[in-house]
């Protein structure tokens, strides 16, 4: 029942999650383009794209750990939360507040995504494996 519950929270997160992208996507196409200078534009525009593409990952592992019953599947979406909150929001943050040590936290953001996505590929598979034997 446990890893039901956090499947469901995942898919309910990573929606939530990805309204915000397009919330973003949106004020940073009408809002910040007379703003922000053409750099920092970039910038937000790529925390926007790469919290989108995540925030789907995360409905993705939600909905994978509901079809193949696998629990230790919900951590690669908790490494996407993660990244989004280290990686988007520093990059959100470095754009919009000028606060440039916020950069450093980005690498470590990049690196939650890699996991999540590495142990996402790992549990479908090994899942998949383990059901045809």
């Amino acid at each position: 029942m446990q890893s039901r519950r956090s499947c469901q929270t995942l898919i309910a997160v990573g929606s939530l999650f990805a309204a915000l992208a397009v919330a973003a996507g949106a004020f940073g196409a009408h809002m910040l383009k007379s703003i922000l200078d053409p750099p920092m534009l970039a910038v937000f525009e790529t925390a926007a794209r790469y919290q989108m593409y995540h925030a789907l990952g995360m409905i993705a592992v939600g909905l994978a750990g509901q079809v193949f019953g696998c629990p230790q599947v919900a951590r690669a979406g908790w490494c996407f939360a993660a990244g989004i909150l280290l990686f988007c929001g520093s990059l959100y943050g470095v754009s919009l507040l000028g606060i440039r040590w916020l950069g450093a936290m980005t690498p470590i953001g990049g690196l939650a995504f890699i996991t999540g996505w590495s142990l996402f590929g790992w549990y479908v598979w090994r899942e998949k494996v383990v059901t045809r034997e």
